[in-house]
């Protein structure tokens, strides 16, 4: 190839180039000064057309086409990011360019004298490396557009039921994951033959969770319909991530229950010691209204689009959704899908006739509103919180509204903190209202003051912390009886702590709701108690009557929840 065909890999070599050219062109450059000064373009001067080109054009149009070539690829390399064709501007013919020369990028008028002065210093492979830039993919955000309503979705569910996957699925087909990104995870799935996981890594982000195909951490990802924007949070299915899944439940408005219907899955899954029940209980108590219940896998040989098998995994379901204190016919809806094929996710499918409710997607879009209050107290539950440029939290906003540049205290410590900037699902915003999903970089305090379970409150309402308060309990599954000096963990909002019962102050019955006279000595399995619970640090927490969102809570231990409970009173120290 000859190397007069390409851009100059740096401006000294253009001596050289010259140098070849025959005598007849010499005389049209004489005019030309390689040495002066940077050429500052003037965007709006009036169409650009060589003097050389007319003249050289009969005889030699090839090494005029070359030149010019060198010129024009500058020029080109001068807009690096023109609709993304940046990369080809090297190799595109001279007479093309023509065709459209005087070509601007919107936005791009002031950029041009900069780049230009620069140019000197930059080759054009520097040029091609600062291109590969990925730029977060956010809706675009018209700024007069009515916000919608956002809803926090949470996928739970037993391990290995397809939450990962359908979150994926949902993301490709509302555009929020194009088509290459999931060929090159089908291509390195496949490397690893596990073709069929290739969805869920895109929210499955890390190394050990794909190599393993469990989700650890809840992933978050967020997608949009015509009314309503939701964040997806995709919790842990296994058993030994549970605490991970009430903190991705305490931020949900509504859950999703994804249940396999492979023979035998089902079963494991819904049996003693199986993910399908303890997380609807968990869901239930971390303040989720609506279920959806997803029955998955109905593509499988063992099903294929069965309505018996569906009907009865519904049957086996029901009775156990109302005992957990969901109702039927109001907050459970239930339908077919199949998370690696999409059927019945977004577009309704052909092989199941006998369903005759609305896709997945239209369902979500369908729900009635939230109502939150916008006016209420600022409340932020932290989930997590890192270094970047700065301190940065991550929590759902669970009341009030906030706005760049306010000044907010964090509980239970009293920090003053300044928010420096507002992320709302990664799109960068001025004020949010109650139900985001927000990121906020704050001032006046560094990252190792927080911990994920600590409030960020407005000055003039702090919520309240303590260390001591009377609740009342159900005991879920527990084998032996539960005495005062009991130990087990608290899970309260985002907040995770150890605690002790101290006291037993009474049994309340659970048809009346009466309460015992005398003092229990113990609770055993499935009754209903009031206790004084004692936490080794100072919490945030509320009465469930003020603020349900951070009043429920749920006590493990051993790995299993034993009980579930709402605050009833917040009981001052004793010096």
């Amino acid at each position: 190839m000859d190397p007069r065909d390409t851009a100059p890999d740096s401006w000294e070599q253009e001596d050289d180039v010259e140098a070849t050219i025959d005598g007849q062109l010499e005389t049209a450059f004489t005019t030309l000064n390689v040495n002066a000064k940077p050429f500052v373009p003037n965007i709006n001067a009036a169409e650009f057309v060589p003097s050389f080109a007319p003249k050289a054009q009969p005889d030699n149009i090839d090494t005029a086409g070359k030149v010019s070539n060198l010129m024009w690829t500058v020029f080109d390399c001068a807009a690096p990011v023109e609709n993304g064709d940046a990369e080809m501007s090297t190799e595109e013919p001279w007479d093309q360019k023509e065709a459209e020369p005087n070509r601007e990028e919107p936005g791009g008028g002031d950029r041009g004298p900069v780049l230009s002065a620069t140019m000197e210093k930059t080759t054009p492979e520097m040029i091609e490396e600062e291109e590969d830039v990925p730029v977060p993919k956010g809706p675009p955000t018209q700024p007069d557009a009515p916000r919608k309503e956002h809803i926090n979705v949470v996928f739970i569910g037993h391990v290995d039921a397809g939450k990962s996957t359908i979150g994926g699925q949902i993301m490709y087909l509302t555009g929020m994951v194009d088509k290459r990104t999931l060929e090159k995870y089908e291509r390195e799935a496949k490397e690893k033959n596990r073709e069929t996981w290739y969805l869920s890594w895109a929210l499955d982000t890390n190394q050990e969770e794909r190599d393993k195909g469990k989700t650890v951490e809840v992933g978050r990802a967020y997608f949009e319909t015509d009314k309503k924007h939701f964040t997806i949070l995709d919790a842990p299915g296994h058993k030994s991530f549970v605490p991970n899944m009430i903190g991705g439940a305490s931020q949900a408005d509504l859950a999703v229950l994804v249940i396999s219907a492979r023979k035998g899955e089902f079963e494991t899954g819904f049996e003693k010691g199986g993910q399908t029940r303890e997380h609807a209980m968990l869901a239930k108590t971390a303040g989720v209204k609506h279920l959806i219940v997803l029955v998955n896998k109905m593509d499988d040989p063992t099903v294929s689009w069965s309505l018996e098998r569906y009907e009865e995994c519904k049957e086996k379901l029901v009775p156990f959704l109302k005992k957990v204190g969901f109702n039927p016919k109001k907050d459970i809806h239930f339908m077919p899908c199949s998370g690696l094929t999409g059927a019945n996710l977004k577009e309704p499918t052909d092989m199941c006739s006998w369903y005759t409710g609305l896709p997945f997607i239209a369902h979500l879009d369908s729900l009635p509103s939230f109502n939150r209050s916008s006016d209420g107290p600022i409340r932020l539950p932290i989930v997590d919180k890192y270094k970047d440029m700065g301190t940065v939290i991550l929590g759902k906003l669970e009341s009030g509204s906030i706005s760049k540049a306010q000044q907010l205290v964090m509980m239970p410590n009293r920090h003053t903190v300044e928010v420096l900037s507002l992320l709302s699902d990664d799109v960068e915003t001025d004020d949010a209202g109650p139900g985001e999903n927000l990121k906020l970089r704050l001032k006046g305090i560094e990252e190792e003051e927080i911990l994920p379970g600590f409030i960020l409150c407005n000055a003039e309402n702090l919520c309240h912390s303590g260390r001591t308060f009377d609740a009342q309990i159900v005991i879920i599954e527990h084998k032996s009886i539960i005495c005062p000096g009991y130990n087990a963990v608290l899970h309260i909002h985002t907040c995770i702590e150890e605690v002790q019962i101290t006291a037993l102050i009474c049994l309340v019955d659970k048809k009346t709701g009466e309460k015992s006279k005398t003092r229990p000595r113990f609770v055993k399995q499935d009754q209903v108690c009031i206790a004084r619970l004692r936490t080794a640090g100072t919490i945030c927490l509320e009465t469930f009557k003020d603020f349900p969102q951070m009043g429920r809570f749920t006590l493990r231990d051993e790995g299993k929840t034993i009980a579930i409970g709402k605050v009833l009173k917040l009981v001052a120290e004793r010096d």
